[in-house]
């Protein structure tokens, strides 16, 4: 298990790589279905005639496993908390049968005046295909808690 990273650990320019992750066909439709049901997410065929001209994942669906990726990827001590995100873009489809891996690199921290116990560092996130086309890329804010606020006070 990887070591618990807190704020004072995390560089502007570090880097984190995911393995690789197929999306299954079956995936994409089991999504689609449950939280995006539209002809180019559910069928196929329909998907033919529709704006991307092939079957395609919802944008929803490449957050979702992108953010299965980052909890796997980057070890904050208590997890992945985020404080918000400033972009959301996808800039190529995500198809069935992609192999996505993650790429996170830090370009930004800063401590909390509001909270003495954690610092908000900003990532790029970039989820990128087989071919290593972006098939989406995001920047959130993510809380680390500082390493003195994790040691109990004496007394």
């Amino acid at each position: 298990m990887a070591k618990k990273l807190h704020f004072e650990d995390l560089e502007v320019g570090m880097r984190f790589e995911s393995r690789p992750m197929e999306v299954t066909g079956e995936e994409v439709l089991q999504f689609a279905r449950r939280y995006d049901p539209q002809p180019f997410h559910i069928d196929p065929v329909a998907a033919k005639d529709t704006f991307f001209r092939e079957w395609v994942a919802s944008g929803w669906h490449t957050t979702a496993l992108s953010m299965r990726l980052v909890v796997e990827t980057v070890p904050i001590e208590g997890g992945i908390i985020g404080g918000g995100v400033e972009e959301l873009r996808w800039p190529n489809a995500l198809k069935p049968g992609d192999t996505i891996r993650l790429v996170v690199e830090v370009i930004e921290k800063r401590t909390l005046k509001s909270r003495g116990d954690v610092g908000l560092v900003k990532v790029r996130m970039t989820t990128l295909n087989q071919r290593g086309e972006p098939v989406q890329t995001m920047i959130p804010n993510l809380f680390a808690p500082l390493r003195a606020a994790a040691v109990p006070a004496p007394g």
